[in-house]
């Protein structure tokens, strides 16, 4: 993409100044309008604040939907908590649609996922369920309507590296276990995230919308557009093949002062989206 096409992008997209400081900040900083695609926020990307702090961001940044961490909602939460903690979301109209990374690697930490994720009212695990635990993932499914997206972390993870990784695992399975696409981690292994996504499309529950620097081992989080990934490809395929789920933005870069990078990659898919909708 060429600087000058980034830099409508970006112009559309009403990006917040870099350096805007929470506490200046004001809701409707960033106005989302509607599009096809349902924008979520993955709260690692909050990793060093609390979950009130987390609420605050995600509400200035005029985002509906918010999957939190363990270190936002602590996994050994009981009822009460989790309750409480879904109220304080949603009371600023924000969803609380899913979880994660949730790691499993034992039927009592499965059992517990599943548990804590209806306590708190959450329709979607992003989890990394061990191999053998599978089927009885799958039985957990079932019985409690409970989607699980497996998530792939790229170069390095002997698990679940790629998307097709987890396709070979789950393609003959119920369909609510599913795949949370990591464009990032799918980018640092060499592959194209659009065609990954086209791919493995029927079984896409969630994804993580990010940028990296390097397709290697090496990549790392960026803002969105100044990256290796061609972002309105990307998108363009999600929003021609109709995906109905939550793609959520994962910012891992300046995890002490993510609002800057974060608002500028939410403003410049906000300009894809809007580019998309005018041709």
């Amino acid at each position: 993409m060429s600087k000058s096409t980034r830099r409508q992008f970006l112009k559309t997209g009403g990006v917040v100044i870099p350096g805007m400081l929470l506490a200046s900040a004001t809701k409707g900083s960033i106005s989302l309008s509607e599009h096809s695609i349902k924008l979520g926020i993955a709260s690692y990307s909050f990793r060093n604040f609390s979950l009130e702090e987390t609420i605050k961001m995600t509400e200035i940044l005029d985002i509906k939907y918010l999957a939190l961490k363990s270190m936002h909602l602590p996994l050994d939460s009981d009822k009460e908590f989790l309750s409480a903690s879904e109220e304080k979301v949603e009371e600023k109209g924000i969803i609380l649609y899913g979880c994660g990374v949730v790691y499993m690697n034992s039927k009592d930490e499965v059992s517990n996922a599943f548990r804590y994720a209806q306590d708190a009212g959450i329709d979607t695990i992003i989890g990394v369920p061990a191999h053998n635990l599978l089927d009885f993932v799958e039985e957990k499914i079932i019985e409690t309507n409970i989607k699980v997206a497996i998530h792939n972390h790229g170069p390095g993870d002997e698990v679940y590296p790629s998307p097709e990784s987890i396709y070979e695992k789950i393609k003959d399975r119920d369909s609510r276990l599913g795949i949370c696409m990591d464009i990032g981690h799918t980018a640092r292994l060499g592959l194209d995230p659009s065609k990954e996504a086209l791919k493995y499309f029927d079984r896409l529950l969630d994804i993580h919308l990010k940028d990296v620097d390097k397709a290697s081992k090496e990549g790392e989080t960026i803002e969105i557009g100044r990256g290796i990934i061609d972002i309105p490809k990307f998108i363009d395929t999600l929003v021609k093949n109709q995906y109905k789920y939550i793609a959520s933005f994962e910012f891992e870069k300046n995890p002490d002062n993510p609002m800057p990078g974060i608002s500028e990659s939410i403003g410049y898919i906000k300009g894809v989206l809007d580019s998309i909708s005018q041709s």
